[in-house]
């Protein structure tokens, strides 16, 4: 037995403190203490154990993006901590706060033929030089006084926005602490108040002259600043388009709704920001997805910045590192320069049923087997239930979710643009399920995870995790037995003279059903097939399945892919 008051009892209660309720990862011998601990203390926390690291990072990144919140993911060395990587990289790029807890080998084996030293001595490689590049703070706790300093600096960190790792060797984490409680470090407000006060000002100029176009980002929603980018577009009047990994930041049913820029978006953005007076942009850096086609129309009207980074495109620029803050305090000075005092009180408005639904790109016909992309969307768009959260991989797939998904009034939306790695949605989805399964009313939100059939064959087994916790989500599959996007660029870009991207035929419906008899599982075959088995798995419990056979040779709706001649 031990004495409750090792380093990895005070991690956990650290971590439960940090407002953490789930720990993802999996269980190894350098990182079975703290399992050890999160089972002494399970009232305070839950250690999931997932199937691959880089789905629990990604679960981690899901939890975090899903609640405004920290994410926490655990380890244990050697390949157990390198299979991290690809999950904190996407962090790193999104600037997700996620804290890895990372297993070692005990520090009297360090350099002397440790299995899987990791310590930088004698010929190992080194682990604080593999995590720094894609951390904001990587440290080695060489003694257990070290940790609540580490621990302190760590959090602080990746509450700026990525991961903080912190390397803990097995020693380290089954000795004695006696320290204080952890009290989680204050994320102070900080904004650059003179350059806020001029955007503020040309901002004032571009309503007095003509029409604001907001495109707000992904920060909106790592701030919870929803409600306050929706007041904030009503006091303006604005247009408001929304970044490809920000959807779910304004609704598309509210006013002056113009749909998605950039690579997967709608004309209607395009349109008024050629009628603007002014571009201003909110929580995003305008990545290329989030401006291709729209270069010409962004480089000829003013642009105005507010966000934790300045955007990649020149701008008139004012650091906030909280939007809701923020937004709420230019609410109030619009108000108070317009004399009403009770301006911080403006709500959103309605969209009017009378305005006609945003086009879509015109895509090439396709006549292959299966669901077009578009159907099996609008499919999903029918019978998605109130409050639904989606989860969306990158690739073909992701670019047809991105354009036609509507995702229902306080739905979390989540397409991992960072990095783009294939079968993110699935840990993902897992971890913000584990955090939003339950409604305040104590009723179930079901999640939907949509991904092509490479990325179910990478981390899709990760829907075990689902099944063994009976989280309500719902997978769905486009199966069209190939990599779709590389089979495209094939197409496209190398005169479709061969391809490596198509498979021979596989049939995950039956397969999971196979595995999991318990699983609700179906290949619809129609899109009436597809909207009762839609509907059938969202009044069940639990997790479910479906397959979707689509056509590998169908254009997404995705302009680098409609504009290129063939060669």
């Amino acid at each position: 037995m031990h004495s409750g008051k090792r380093v990895v009892d005070h991690l956990v209660k650290a971590v439960s403190a940090l407002g953490v309720r789930h720990i993802f990862g999996v269980d190894g011998a350098n990182i079975e203490d703290l399992y050890d601990a999160a089972f002494d203390h399970r009232e305070l926390v839950t250690a999931v154990v997932a199937k691959h690291e880089f789905a629990a990072a990604t679960m981690a990144d899901g939890y975090a993006r899903s609640t405004s919140g920290l994410g926490v993911v655990c380890a244990t060395s050697g390949g157990g901590a390198v299979n991290l990587v690809a999950g904190l990289a996407e962090s790193y790029a999104s600037r997700v706060p996620v804290l890895a807890l990372v297993g070692q080998p005990p520090t009297v084996l360090e350099g002397k033929g440790a299995f899987q030293d990791s310590s930088g001595q004698a010929g190992s490689f080194d682990a604080v030089a593999l995590f720094t590049p894609i951390s904001h703070y990587c440290a080695r706790v060489e003694s257990p006084a070290d940790l609540p300093a580490h621990l302190t600096h760590a959090a602080a960190a990746a509450r700026r926005g990525g991961p903080a790792v912190l390397l803990l060797p097995k020693d380290i984490q089954q000795a004695e602490l006696d320290a204080p409680d952890f009290v989680p470090p204050t994320h102070a407000y900080r904004r650059d108040i003179e350059t806020l006060w001029r955007v503020l000002h040309v901002v004032r100029g571009a309503r007095a002259t003509g029409k604001v176009v907001i495109i707000a980002g992904d920060q909106v929603a790592r701030d919870n600043a929803r409600a306050e980018l929706a007041r904030f577009a009503a006091a303006l009047d604005a247009a408001v388009g929304v970044a490809p990994d920000a959807k779910d930041v304004y609704h598309q049913a509210d006013p002056g709704f113009c749909g998605v820029s950039g690579s997967m978006g709608n004309p209607e953005l395009l349109d008024a920001l050629r009628g603007a007076a002014l571009c201003l942009l909110i929580g995003t850096r305008m990545p290329v997805t989030a401006r291709a086609g729209m270069e010409d129309a962004l480089g000829a009207v003013p642009l105005a910045s507010i966000g934790v980074m300045p955007p990649f495109l020149p701008a008139r620029h004012a650091h906030s590192n909280d939007l809701a803050k923020t937004l709420a305090e230019l609410i109030g000075e619009l108000g108070s320069a317009a004399g009403d005092p009770e301006a911080e009180a403006v709500p959103p408005r309605s969209r009017s049923p009378h305005e006609p639904p945003l086009t879509s790109l015109s895509v090439p016909p396709s006549d292959g087997p299966g669901l077009r992309y578009r159907e099996v969307v609008e499919t999903i768009n029918a019978t998605l239930p109130e409050g639904a959260d989606v989860f969306a991989d990158a690739g073909n797939t992701g670019a047809a979710v991105v354009h036609h998904l509507r995702l229902p009034r306080h739905g979390r939306f989540t397409v991992a643009l960072g990095m783009g790695g294939m079968g993110y949605a699935f840990g993902a989805g897992i971890g913000s399920a584990f955090a939003r399964h339950r409604r305040p009313d104590g009723s179930a939100r079901r999640t939907y995870v949509i991904a092509g059939d490479g990325a179910f064959f990478m981390h899709g087994m990760e829907i075990h995790t689902a099944i063994e916790h009976e989280l309500p989500i719902t997978f769905i599959v486009f199966n069209n037995n190939a990599h779709a996007m590389c089979i495209t660029r094939e197409q496209l870009y190398y005169g479709d003279r061969y391809s490596f991207n198509r498979f021979r035929p596989a049939y995950p419906g039956a397969g999971m059903a196979a595995m999991f008899p318990d699983l609700c599982a179906h290949a619809p075959e129609s899109p009436a097939e597809l909207d009762a088995a839609l509907r059938h798995c969202a009044d069940r419990p639990g997790p479910s399945f479906v397959s979707v056979d689509c056509d590998p040779d169908e254009i997404p709706p995705f302009t680098p892919f409609l504009t290129p001649p063939r060669r």
